[in-house]
């Protein structure tokens, strides 16, 4: 069975910094893409992606992250990365890994960031 565990959520103030982590285990189809979503509170919001990593290598980011945010992963890649700078407060929410193979599409259970002012 697939398994992606985030890790590294927690609180941390306005303008600071938070390196989430996923670990992935039980892969054994090949990686297209990794990336990090975040769903924000209240009722009925969805899980907008953040960031993206595909299978070349190639990056792609929210607009509203530009310049703030990288994804990474290990050359193994069984674990991917999200380094955050200059948190925002409206960025508070619950951050979820996802990987994706060519037939399915897993993801972790998340982990929270608060960012406080």
């Amino acid at each position: 069975q697939v398994q992606l565990v985030e890790s590294g959520g927690g609180l941390v103030q306005a303008g600071g910094s938070l390196t989430l982590s996923c670990v992935v285990s039980g892969i054994i189809s090949s990686i297209n893409l990794m990336a990090w979503y975040r769903q924000t509170p209240g009722q009925g919001k969805q899980r907008e992606v953040v960031a993206a990593l595909t299978r070349g290598g190639s990056t792609n980011y929210a607009d509203s992250v530009k310049d703030r945010f990288t994804i990474s992963r290990d050359n193994a890649r069984n674990r991917v990365y999200l380094q955050m700078n200059s948190l925002k407060s409206e960025e508070t929410a619950v951050y979820f890994c996802q990987v994706a193979t060519t037939l399915n599409i897993f993801w972790g259970q998340g982990t929270q960031v608060t960012v406080s002012t």
